[in-house]
């Protein structure tokens, strides 16, 4: 509380006798107002001179309040203009250089401009008397002021109540005023608005303005206190009551009785019909759970665990459809084509038919992208009756996502194992583990050595789950996993696992895909089943061959949808013009190209004729077969090879070892011997943007480099696969499926495969190799006659 100045009326002779020029004192932390005797603690060199000076002179000093607070050394600029006329009634030093100055406010001031007084702050001064009139405003103002100061007093804790008995012993309106102004907290530029202000009127208002913010916030604050002290209150009482209660059931024996969600709880519990080990584990958490307070963080850990204890299926199952018939059926309705995954899906419920109950059984659906893998695995659980749950394992790199984190860990929780298992609530679901070889490894640890317990069937009938720390059966559980590329899973992990390949498709399994589904499940999508919409054929076929490359059916869907998309679009803009009937729509080739604009690939081979140094060969990429271009050009050099097109190591080796075998075998050839010597050799593969690696060029890269040191013309219809030796002898390949695949594709006639996979073509579709002679050949002379004819192969041998 402020102490109030015995001054009562600013008279005449007061004002005469104030300097028209006086010494400055810059306030850091408050604001001085007219009536008051407030101390100010002087520090600066400068301000102690000023205030000696008017301590010498005039007594008088004009008490101004910087507008930045942090200031050390402010200038001109750095004080506000308005203040208080103060004299100086004592001064004392203090021991630590301070200096103490008690004031007595007199009258307001503003300063009109500063002296050059060199020594400390200097301005002549304007003294300002507050004008009011007694009228009805005035005395409503000052009421509503009092009211306000009343309340203010009464709900803030740092005014003391003695300002108001001080407050109500005033009398003159501008002395109540200013009394009010110095006992509010505010802020100074808050504050400093009042000394702003000429007339009592504009005075009073904004000190009710002020009154009136700080009231407001003042019992926002105490409102927000209460309801804290209320909730502290609430949880005080309700530990004693429980504390009582912990108490009273000790003394009593009685560890049953409890609050309901314990009680709840504990029958959870007992409805669970958990195993031995994992009820004996749960009993033992819950009675940890009753002595510890609900306050504790420790009550919530043990509260989680028991929920995942007792959420989890241990006994529960679902009861399979065994009919064959039933199931052959279903996969059929979901999948067209795919025969060797449905076949061992066959053979798996005809042995259930015969055992009732089986191992878990570990398949692995390795295919390009789009073949239908996670559908299928969708549509094997649909067949059984089992219920579905699918893993991503895409980037998955830390161990605990699959075996869970230990409870020691703020916020652990089990792995993703267990959590499909609450998920499906069954003992045996068929979970997908989607793109298993996505997985990778970093300082957390490898999770493919974790998904070794998980997918071995003489191992995962105890898995062991780190959070809840008790063997887990999934001998039950039909576990499928998917991948696109085999070589990326983990040798270890493909020695659990039964691997079916998934081929892609042909171009008459697609035509029918979309037809049976793709195109009926986009028609009902975009509500056009309605309408009588046809999709040709040729349109079909058009969108495969021109606007995808791809082994599976993803974006033939995608193409289709834009098709339907721009259907769609066609009625509704002529819906508007004709309603009476509805219209039908033939969707066909030429529609396709408009629709979809510029064909995006070419199958069909447009290297027409035969040309030198250049070979056709048949690459493996994960998204299925692909043609290659080997082109190979001789120029006078250096005697040294260069190839090019992203080309990776062992591609350059297989390279090297191609050109390795024309030298030492040139005269058996029909090269001269020194066919090398001067000539340096330029091998290219189109598409350099592409990464090309694998030694199944090596034959490609031989036929490529011969046509090109002979000047002998290829046959662009014939294509290559192949591992070369130093000795000529043509080794076998893998992605044989997909590479006639793609030979067929791009129009090619003749394909040169390894002798030792022939074997292979008796599991290849009859489809795959229509139209296509596939000649298995077992050294590199085999070659020359079909790809370069007989009539220069026979010209060679004369030679």
């Amino acid at each position: 509380m402020h102490e109030l100045s015995e001054t009562t009326v600013v008279d005449e002779t007061i004002v005469e006798e104030i300097p028209k020029v006086l010494p400055v004192l810059p306030l850091r932390d408050n604001v001085i107002f007219p009536y008051m005797i407030f101390p100010v603690l002087v520090g600066r060199e400068q301000s102690i001179r000023a205030a000696n000076f008017a301590l010498e002179n005039s007594k008088y000093i004009f008490l101004a309040a910087q507008k930045k607070s942090k200031i050390e050394d402010p200038s001109t600029e750095d004080i506000y203009r308005e203040g208080t006329i103060a004299k100086i009634i004592q001064i004392l030093k203090l021991p630590n250089g301070l200096m103490k100055i008690l004031v007595d406010g007199t009258i307001q001031g503003k300063i009109l401009e500063f002296t050059d007084n060199p020594s400390f702050f200097e301005a002549k001064i304007e003294i300002i008397v507050p004008k009011g009139q007694e009228h009805h405003e005035m005395d409503a103002l000052i009421r509503q002021m009092s009211n306000l100061f009343k309340e203010y007093v009464k709900i803030n804790r740092l005014t003391p109540p003695e300002a108001l008995t001080a407050y109500e012993n005033i009398d003159e309106p501008d002395r109540k005023l200013f009394y009010v102004a110095a006992n509010i907290n505010q802020t100074i530029d808050v504050k400093q608005k009042i000394l702003q202000k000429v007339t009592l009127k504009d005075q009073l208002y904004e000190v009710i303005k002020i009154l009136l913010s700080e009231v407001d916030i003042l019992k926002i604050e105490k409102e927000i206190e209460s309801k804290v002290q209320e909730n502290i209150t609430r949880s005080q009482r309700k530990f004693i009551i429980q504390e009582q209660i912990r108490i009273l059931q000790d003394e009593l024996g009685d560890d049953e009785v409890g609050s309901p969600e314990m009680l709840k709880l504990k029958e959870k519990i007992d409805k669970a019909k958990l195993p031995k080990e994992a009820k004996e584990k749960a009993i033992e958490e819950f009675d940890k759970l009753k002595k510890i307070p609900p306050s504790s963080p420790e009550s919530t850990v043990l509260r989680n665990y028991l929920d995942w204890l007792t959420d989890v299926p241990w006994y529960k199952k679902s009861k399979d459809n065994l009919d064959i018939k039933n199931v052959r059926t279903i996969l059929d309705e979901d999948h067209f084509g795919l025969e060797k995954p449905k076949e061992r899906i066959v053979e798996h419920i005809a042995v259930l038919n015969l055992v009732k109950q089986m191992r878990g059984q570990i398949l692995c659906f390795v295919g390009p992208p789009g073949v239908g893998k996670t559908s299928l695995g969708k549509s094997i659980a649909r067949a059984l009756g089992r219920k579905f749950v699918r893993i991503s394992l895409g980037g998955v790199r830390d161990e605990a996502e699959i075996r869970g984190h230990r409870r020691t860990y703020i916020g652990s929780m089990p792995g993703k194992i267990i959590q499909s298992m609450k998920k499906a609530g069954t003992i045996n679901p068929v979970i997908l583990l989607d793109e298993i070889d996505k997985m990778s490894m970093d300082f957390r640890g490898d999770p493919s050595s974790a998904m070794l317990e998980v997918l071995d069937p003489e191992q995962n009938f105890t898995f062991n789950d780190h959070y809840l720390d008790i063997d887990y059966d999934l001998s039950q559980v039909m576990f499928i996993t998917t991948a696109n590329v085999r070589y990326n899973i983990p040798l270890p992990l493909q020695d659990r696992m039964e691997i079916i390949e998934l081929p892609g498709y042909l171009e008459f399994e697609k035509v029918e895909i979309a037809k049976r589904h793709i195109i009926p499940k986009q028609l009902k999508e975009h509500g056009l089943d309605k309408f009588k919409l046809t999709f040709r054929d040729d349109a079909i076929q058009k969108i495969i061959n021109d606007y995808t490359r791809e082994a599976g059916v993803r974006n033939m869907e995608r193409e289709i949808t834009s098709v339907f998309r721009k259907t769609a679009h066609d009625i509704v803009m002529n819906g508007a013009r004709r309603k009476k009937r509805t219209p039908s729509y033939t969707i066909d080739a030429p529609k396709i190209e408009k629709y979809l604009g510029i064909p995006k690939f070419k199958r069909t081979l447009t290297k027409k004729g035969s040309r030198i140094g250049s070979i056709t060969g048949l690459a493996w990429t994960s998204v299925g077969g692909e043609i290659l271009f080997v082109d190979a050009t001789i120029m006078n050099g250096s005697e040294r090879m260069t190839i090019t097109g992203q080309i990776g190591d062992v591609m350059k080796e297989s390279a090297q070892a191609a050109l390795s075998y024309l030298r030492s075998n040139a005269k058996e050839l029909g090269l001269p011997v020194n066919f090398y010597k001067g000539k340096e050799i330029h091998i290219h593969l189109p598409e350099g943007a592409i990464p090309k690696d694998g030694p199944s060029a090596g034959i490609t890269l031989a036929m490529a480099m011969y046509s090109a040191f002979k000047k002998i013309p290829s046959k662009s219809d014939v294509a290559m696969t192949g591992e070369i030796t130093l000795r000529g002898e043509i080794l076998p390949i893998g992605g044989l499926n997909e590479k006639l695949l793609a030979a067929q594709r791009s129009g090619i006639k003749t394909v040169l495969i390894p002798i030792d996979n022939e074997k292979d073509l008796s599991e290849i579709k009859p489809e795959v190799k229509e139209g296509m002679k596939i000649i298995p050949i077992a050294e590199i002379k085999q070659a020359l006659p079909y790809v370069f004819g007989r009539a220069r192969a026979t010209k060679k041998a004369k030679k």
